[in-house]
């Protein structure tokens, strides 16, 4: 950069003179940056309305599944039994009553202080014949680390029981970690072997104590009383499947009969048509918002279009997407099951009319809102598609805008800085040029002052 002599000879502010006629040179960089600024802002609006079509699509397709409206709810006639219906349920009901709750087994040793006065083997037996060693020190302790570490869905603890002589007294709690006969187990004095040749001995019936809750099924019994009456065995306190696609958990036994009804889930049904329509008026509202023109911001100032203002391309995916959700679907009017287009040109749901739609021809409204949101689903994923949807598509083309944008933008500023680099030259030249020129008038006015004025004649 050259030196600036601002003024020294000629008094002017060259400086300033300078900086004014950059704003004249930067004024097509300037227009190119308000540019990147607006494009930049349509896309970003496109982008938003891109993710909106893209969750509309997505709700619409989970809307348009045969299945969608099959919602089912199972409900119980007591606190003692909860009923859960998945998407496979159907409408039914069914009378039980809990005979028993499934329980794990917990077992316990006599008192003692010591498990042996010497190393020994511990072997435990499952339900299904399941057999581990588990060698131990002879210690309590290190009897509730190695059962506890041998994983085998046994717990062991070691329960302070008081003292006897002034001995203190313990006693070893071995229980299931999972309730059920099937998980159930026994504990054996010796090896495998030992066990095999009938020499190993009962732990808890050797040391003089025993199983303290057995390992017990849940039992319900189905049409008690008659000729049908069937018991019915869980592991659990559930039951998966007691009826088609329904699973009941039971709390506590009964005496009377418990029903499990499962009907139509017409509120789950509905908040799904609810959803749907929720997400097209989100969209419309949306566009619409980037439509309008706003006021100046000055009073009788020009005024500000919206992102969306004029662009066909917005307008024709909005009047597909609008189309689609309120076109007549087999020959009626969606408002018939409670979606109605508006004067604004959106949608609006009326939860009462689709509910008592549902119930009069459950078939006939399921159908339409599968008609209606595949047609949706279809529209927004014409213009959402992540690889070749409409608005995808015209995204890419503005960002490639704004980089070449922004590429002329750099170009601008390395030629404005080679402009006032040379206007900073050519104002410093002058300014030393002047400040020679007025040294020279010095001297000759100096030179003039000093010449005889008399005219000795």
């Amino acid at each position: 950069m050259a030196f600036s002599i601002d003024g020294i000879a000629s008094g002017l502010d060259t400086t300033n003179m300078i900086n004014q006629l950059m704003q004249l040179e930067a004024r097509p960089q300037t227009i190119l940056k308000a540019k990147v600024t607006s494009t930049q802002g349509f896309v970003t609006a496109l982008q938003q309305l891109n993710t909106r079509l893209s969750s509309l699509t997505e709700l619409a397709t989970k809307t348009a599944k045969p299945a969608a409206l099959d919602v089912y709810k199972a409900t119980g006639s007591s606190d003692a039994a909860t009923a859960t219906a998945t998407s496979s349920a159907g409408a039914g009901s069914l009378d039980f009553t809990v005979k028993q709750l499934a329980q794990s087994q917990s077992s316990v040793t006599g008192a003692m202080t010591v498990f042996s006065p010497e190393a020994s083997t511990l072997t435990l037996r499952a339900q299904d014949g399941t057999i581990t060693e588990v060698k131990t020190s002879g210690t309590l302790d290190d009897v509730v680390t190695q059962v506890n570490k041998a994983d085998v869905g046994i717990t062991a603890t070691k329960v302070s029981t008081g003292t006897v002589g002034g001995v203190q007294q313990f006693r070893l709690q071995f229980t299931a970690q999972e309730p059920g006969r099937e998980h159930g187990f026994s504990a054996f004095r010796g090896t495998a072997a030992d066990l095999t040749a009938g020499t190993a001995t009962d732990l808890f019936v050797e040391t003089g104590a025993a199983t303290v809750r057995a390992a017990q099924d849940a039992e319900v019994v189905l049409w008690g009383g008659t000729t049908a009456e069937q018991t019915v065995k869980s592991s659990s306190n559930s039951f998966a499947d007691i009826l088609p696609g329904v699973s009941v958990t039971v709390s506590k036994t009964t005496k009377e009969p418990v029903s499990v009804t499962v009907s139509r889930d017409a509120g789950a049904a509905t908040k799904l048509a609810s959803d749907l329509v929720d997400a097209l008026r989100g969209v419309f509202s949306f566009v619409d918002s980037n439509t309008k023109v706003a006021p100046g911001l000055t009073v009788g100032g020009p005024p500000i279009p919206g992102r969306f203002t004029g662009d066909s391309s917005v307008r024709g995916i909005t009047q597909s997407v609008l189309r689609a959700a309120s076109d007549p679907v087999n020959g009626k009017s969606t408002s018939e099951f409670g979606i109605t287009l508006t004067r604004s040109g959106t949608v609006e749901f009326d939860a009462t009319k689709f509910t008592a739609a549902l119930a009069k021809d459950p078939a006939v409204v399921k159908d339409a809102l599968t008609e209606l949101a595949t047609r949706v689903a279809d529209a927004g994923k014409a213009a959402s598609d992540k690889f070749d949807g409409e608005l995808t598509t015209r995204i890419k083309n503005q960002e490639s805008t704004v980089r070449t944008l922004n590429e002329q933008v750099s170009g601008w500023d390395q030629r404005l800085e080679k402009r006032r680099a040379t206007l900073e030259r050519t104002y410093s030249a002058l300014e030393v040029q002047l400040s020679q020129l007025q040294s020279q008038g010095d001297w000759l006015s100096s030179q003039l002052a000093g010449l005889p004025t008399g005219s000795g004649l």
